[in-house]
């Protein structure tokens, strides 16, 4: 699961990063080293012409079918992922994952280590890019109605099982999105399921991607600064033999 995340970069810089060609928000959103459910992020995605853009979304998909505004807030915070094993049947994803993807920039995530692994359980991780790039973490993304007429959009990020070291932390990491994949995830034309379950399957899913320990003081939403994902030193693993 991916709980929290940080995203410091202006928006020039993603628009450059991105190649967005198409529009992008009027107002930046402020740099966040500590991004919760239901926070407005930004999402990377293509217009009904196929033009990249950058746009605003709530963290946390609101179900089609909600009709109460209370009710439909208090669900994104369940539905802040959505797992890649299962997005094409679930009722709540299946119809953004055929036609509305996108990407989900990031400096990094936060994990917390689960008692499947080999840390002390709930020691806070924070996972970026060894190269200091973004991650380009594989979202959906859905415009909701509310009662009163107000359109809400709202995004999931998309995890998989996790590999590798970040096993050792957590049983589940997002999915990233490779660049040479990104025209043909964002495609709006595309809705070929299995070629979009294919494209979400990599050899190397946790390729560049360096997990460091760091303070429990990202635990806290109102807690937020670079400080967060500076590294800490903390015991070594303990085995579970």
């Amino acid at each position: 699961m991916c709980g929290r995340y940080a995203q410091t970069q202006e928006m020039r810089d993603l628009v450059e990063e991105f190649a967005v060609t198409g529009k992008f928000p009027e107002n930046a959103l402020p740099s966040s080293w500590n991004i919760a459910p239901t926070n407005p992020i930004y999402i990377v995605r293509n217009d009904e012409e196929n033009n990249r853009e950058l746009s605003v979304a709530s963290w946390g998909m609101i179900g089609p079918w909600l009709t109460d505004e209370a009710e439909a807030k208090a669900s994104q915070s369940r539905a802040i992922n959505a797992r890649s094993e299962s997005i094409h049947e679930k009722p709540t994803f299946r119809d953004s994952f055929k036609s509305r993807r996108c990407l989900i920039p990031a400096d990094g995530y936060y994990e917390w280590a689960t008692e499947l692994g080999r840390y002390k359980t709930k020691q806070p991780f924070y996972i970026s890019s060894d190269e200091g790039k973004s991650l380009p973490i594989a979202g959906i993304w859905n415009t909701w109605r509310s009662p009163s007429g107000q359109l809400i959009q709202s995004a999931s990020i998309i995890t998989r099982e996790a590999v590798g070291e970040l096993a050792t932390i957590h049983h589940r990491m997002p999915v990233m999105m490779p660049r040479e994949r990104w025209s043909a995830w964002l495609d709006v034309k595309n809705n070929n399921p299995r070629e979009l379950i294919n494209l979400m399957s990599n050899e190397k899913p946790d390729a560049h991607l360096l997990p460091v320990p760091v303070s429990d003081a990202v635990n806290k939403v109102a807690n937020n600064g670079p400080e967060l994902a500076i590294p800490i030193s903390i015991s070594q693993p303990e085995t579970l033999f």
